[in-house]
């Protein structure tokens, strides 16, 4: 069985040598090239497993190299090597096809990394047909489709990603996918909630401890970067990092290196980073809220996840899958939708997406007769509701209170669904759940504890 092939093309002899000699030991078959008209004939004559192009060559640039790749040979893996902390080259060759990049002076440890992803990918593609685990996300419409393939496609690459959408569209179903189906599925997925950690806690989380650099650091401890290594970090509400943290993380992205506290050298991790948010990262830019350098690295690619309105047809399977699910973790049959109430959900606009679905269908089973939801059982909130927490003036504003208990009673009936609905949309995170209400962690929980909510 032949050995794979790798082309280099760099201008550099010493750069050409260092990389012939570290792939041979490799076990990897090498040929060079020193300028852009020689990596053509060079790739127009033969095939290769992976592909190496420094950034400036003599009659063009790597830019052209990888352009040329992505068009004619896209079963190829294409690195740029590019400058130390150029990483705007680094960003532009992503953007136009590139498998990942590599800084000058080469790290041979990274380098090997970052061949075994390569090579990886490249025995993937040739085996089996795409990953099954996008049956995952469901739907026939033309939307989610196009979903489906273009996940397909940046799962084969190593850029990053920032995955944008509506709260509960299923941005995080979205990370998994492009982590299972690229070459570091065997690797870790490791989600974090970008809001939901103290600020002074932050760096130690992210980037790890040693013992006794600060009150209460027992013992060395991991960051989240070291505990995603060789896989995917997907940073979930990307936009509630505070500034402070963001000028850290554009560096670890940079460097590829993390320094944990109280730690003299940094250590170096293989990770590829996936983003998200519900809220605009471009306003948040222009705003001064969020760092346009860090914005353009983690935003190389942009995922949009369409709202669950803008593909109502998936509706029926989507919520017989959740049905089926319910019934499964109960042990009974699986409830029905009359035809009444699967209309209504049909001409309801779901503000909160896929997540409000499970969550309307989960209360109808278990309010519904017979086993069979009508459209009274789905109780659908009025046009206009759902929208969160009251401000002062809907208090003001809103209908009269009606039933017992007079005003206490109607005010506490809204707070009540008010945070029903903002633990529903954290996922009963009780840190981020007060955050999107407006109030302190202290408040709320003096809140749930007052109104009996568990």
């Amino acid at each position: 069985m032949s050995k794979p092939t790798v082309l280099v093309i760099d201008d550099e002899r010493d750069i050409r040598e260092l990389l012939t000699i570290t792939l041979g030991r490799m076990g990897l078959m090498v040929e060079t090239a020193s300028s852009v008209g020689e990596a053509r004939q060079r790739l127009a004559e033969s095939r290769y497993a992976l592909c190496f192009t420094d950034m400036r060559l003599p009659d063009g640039s790597g830019q052209e190299i990888i352009e040329l790749i992505a068009a004619k040979h896209p079963e190829t893996p294409v690195a740029m090597i590019t400058a130390y902390g150029n990483v705007d080259a680094a960003v532009n060759a992503l953007k136009a096809g590139a498998f990942d990049f590599v800084s000058k002076p080469v790290d041979i440890n990274m380098l090997r990394r970052l061949v075994q992803t390569a090579m990886r990918l490249t025995e993937e593609k040739k085996a089996e047909p795409p990953s099954a685990g996008a049956a995952r996300m469901l739907g026939d419409s033309p939307a989610i489709q196009e979903l489906r393939a273009t996940i397909a496609k940046l799962a084969r690459s190593q850029a990053p990603v920032y995955i944008s959408g509506e709260s509960g569209v299923g941005k995080e179903l979205v990370a998994r996918l492009i982590h299972e189906q690229g070459p570091r599925a065997s690797g870790p997925f490791v989600p974090v909630n970008c809001g939901a950690i103290p600020s002074e806690l932050m760096e130690s989380e992210f980037f790890g401890h040693k013992k006794g650099s600060f009150t209460g650091a027992q013992a060395d401890k991991d960051g989240l970067f070291q505990a995603a290594h060789g896989g995917t970090l997907f940073l979930d509400e990307v936009a509630e990092l505070p500034i402070h943290m963001q000028v850290k993380l554009l560096r670890v992205i940079q460097e590829k290196a993390v320094r944990p506290i109280g730690g003299r050298a940094e250590v170096p991790v293989d990770v590829r980073i996936l983003s998200a948010t519900h809220k605009n990262l471009g306003k948040l830019v222009e705003s001064g809220h969020f760092r346009q350098d860090l914005y353009y690295r983690i935003n190389v690619i942009e995922l949009r996840v369409p709202p669950l309105r803008e593909r109502r047809e998936d509706v029926p399977k989507l919520a017989g899958r959740v049905l089926e699910r319910l019934a499964a973790d109960s042990g009974q049959p699986p409830a029905r939708l009359t035809p009444e109430a699967l209309a209504a959900l049909l001409a309801y606009p779901f503000p909160g997406n896929v997540r409000e679905l499970e969550n309307i269908l989960e209360r109808a089973v278990a309010l519904c007769e017979n086993n069979t939801i009508t459209p009274e059982d789905l109780r659908l909130p009025a046009a206009g509701a759902g929208r969160g927490a009251p401000n002062e003036e809907e208090l003001e504003e809103g209908p009269e209170p009606t039933g017992e208990g007079g005003l206490d009673s109607y005010i506490s009936n809204l707070e009540r669904e008010a945070i029903m609905k903002a633990l529903q949309e954290t996922r009963y995170n009780k840190t981020a759940a007060a955050k999107k209400l407006g109030i302190t962690f202290r408040a709320l929980r003096y809140k749930l504890k007052k109104l009996g909510i568990d």
